[in-house]
């Protein structure tokens, strides 16, 4: 077995160093290189904040919606038995966007580019905020019904808003397929990764990976996987509903508590960002570009703003106008950068563990994992009676986001499937290749004692490779998106649904004989849910 996971990492031996070029071209040219600042920002980091910059001057500042609108959007009750609530789908967006990243990757950023990579990230998340509008209310625009469900997102916007060749649309599919796909198995890795330290806290010794306890997780991941994962979109956004908030509300309050406890260090933390952002520490070269390109870059892939991933989610909510989803998913961006990350960001700031040593321990031990790294911080912050158990409480969290995730990427990749074929045969079998092939090769992986880097280098480059493929189409349809949100203030009072005719566009599902056959909200009651367990 083992001989074939190696000979798997040989095969993708060639994906890291294309990842690594895509990601970090032009700054690996010495003559780019040497310009100050910019010469340390990426082609593709400059490509996504620039199109925010450009979209929330074009949307007149969508960002500053007051929350409590979008908030009433959200808890508003469906008006038909089709697709899922806006509250469903901001869940299903949050348990992608909310995942391991806002951990690792934050405790990585600062870790290289020092505490002012969060301010750089904070700015990132403000004008990502527009571009999640764009790409979110363009989903919703070109969605499509299947049955009593909707399906949308990149693909099929792409389709409509490049020629409406259905080749296009494919393609767009199966690029997203593979990046969903691709995904799972280093998010298995993660829960493994978490659930192992709990082990190996609660043991009092460290477990080896072919312990009777890494097999029971095996069993139990792929089980619920499975279990969720063949139920469907509905059953998926049941769980996501609960698992979504549960994680959001424990990780923030062992954060809050945290900081209570370190209270004297807040004013360090807010000097060491601001003054970082701007005077980073020799430590780093004393280059400014390098908080700004950390922060951003690690910002944005946290948030998923520009990449399309989103859009799967935007697309399945029930709204009566497709700007209405746009709102939503970009608050999903404020909650994951300015919330959830700035909580990471708190606890790595204020230990300090990233500068070199805490305690005697040496750097070079931990920095390797960047979840030993914030583990370290956050028991360097806590009284040693409870530094067990909030370790312990905080590996939850991390495990909980790695498993919502892992099932945000598989159903987003069944979602995607729809394009190319609504057949029950063909859903079903995304949905076991996700669960039944996907979920246990990684499993089978960390059983191994393998880590095969290049084939997680993958999900690197589908990373870079969705960005470069969806931010043009997005800029191609923006006009479509400026007219619906011109719509929707001037007619934001108006009791009915939106009909995409009057402006200027066809399509599937915004029709008025859709408007005329949907009943007012208050007149109907809420879609029937799964319940967890039945």
């Amino acid at each position: 077995m083992e001989d074939l996971f190696r000979s798997v990492n040989a095969l993708f031996a060639f994906i890291a160093p294309i990842s690594d070029f895509l990601w970090d071209f032009p700054t690996n040219f010495h003559g780019y290189a040497r310009i100050p600042v910019l010469g340390q920002l990426p082609f593709a980091i400059l490509l996504l904040v620039g199109v925010g910059v450009h979209f929330t001057i074009r949307t007149r500042f969508i960002q500053t919606m007051r929350p409590g609108d979008i908030v009433r959007i959200m808890l508003r009750r469906q008006s038909s038995r089709t697709g899922v609530s806006a509250l469903a789908s901001f869940m299903l967006g949050l348990a992608m966007r909310a995942g391991p990243g806002n951990i690792v990757g934050i405790t990585g950023a600062i870790s290289v580019g020092g505490p002012g990579a969060l301010f750089w990230m904070w700015v990132a998340a403000f004008f990502g905020m527009a571009t999640a509008f764009m790409e979110s209310t363009l989903a919703q625009l070109f969605k499509e019904k299947k049955h009593d469900e909707f399906v949308g997102g990149l693909p099929f916007y792409g389709r409509r808003i490049l020629g409406d060749r259905r080749m296009v649309g494919t393609f767009w599919s199966l690029v997203f397929i593979v990046y969903a796909l691709f995904n799972v198995p280093p998010q298995t890795f993660n829960v493994f990764t978490a659930i192992g330290t709990i082990a190996d806290t609660v043991a009092g010794t460290h477990l080896a990976r072919q312990s009777g306890v890494y097999y029971a997780i095996a069993a139990c991941l792929i089980a619920a996987c499975s279990f969720i994962i063949m139920g469907g979109i509905r059953r998926v956004t049941a769980y996501t509903d609960v698992l979504v908030p549960i994680k959001a509300a424990l990780f923030c309050l062992m954060s809050l508590v945290i900081i209570a406890i370190n209270l004297p260090l807040i004013p360090y933390f807010f000097r060491e960002v601001f003054v970082g952002a701007f005077a980073p520490h020799a430590l780093f070269g004393g280059a400014i570009g390098t908080a700004l390109a950390q922060g951003v870059k690690r910002g944005l892939m946290s948030n998923e703003a520009g990449q399309g991933t989103i859009t799967m989610a935007a697309a399945i909510a029930d709204n009566d106008h497709p700007c209405e989803q746009g709102f939503v998913q970009s608050l999903g961006v404020f909650f994951d950068t300015m919330v959830i990350c700035t909580m990471t960001g708190f606890i790595v700031v204020m230990a300090h563990v990233w500068t070199g040593s805490v305690d005697g321990q040496a750097w070079e031990s931990v920095r390797a994992s960047k979840i030993t790294v914030y583990l370290a911080s956050v028991q360097t912050l806590v009284p040693a009676s409870v530094g067990n158990l909030i370790r312990i409480t905080m590996c939850v969290c991390y495990g909980l986001f790695a498993f919502t995730t892992l099932l945000g990427m598989i159903s987003f990749a069944e979602i995607s499937a729809n394009f190319i074929s609504r057949s029950r045969g063909f859903i079903v079998g995304i949905r076991v290749t996700g669960s039944l092939v996907f979920v246990p090769f990684g499993a089978l992986t960390v059983l191994a004692g393998l880590e095969l880097p290049n084939l997680w280098a993958l999900s690197d480059l589908m990373n870079i490779v969705m960005v470069l493929l969806n931010v043009p189409i997005v800029l191609v349809g923006q006009g479509l998106v400026y007219k619906a949100l011109a719509h929707y203030r001037a007619t934001r009072g108006r009791a009915e649904r939106f009909v995409s005719a009057e402006i200027g566009v066809r399509t599937d599902y915004w029709t008025a004989a859709q408007r005329s056959a949907t009943p007012h909200r208050d007149d109907h009651e809420a879609a029937p849910r799964e319940r967890i367990g039945g």
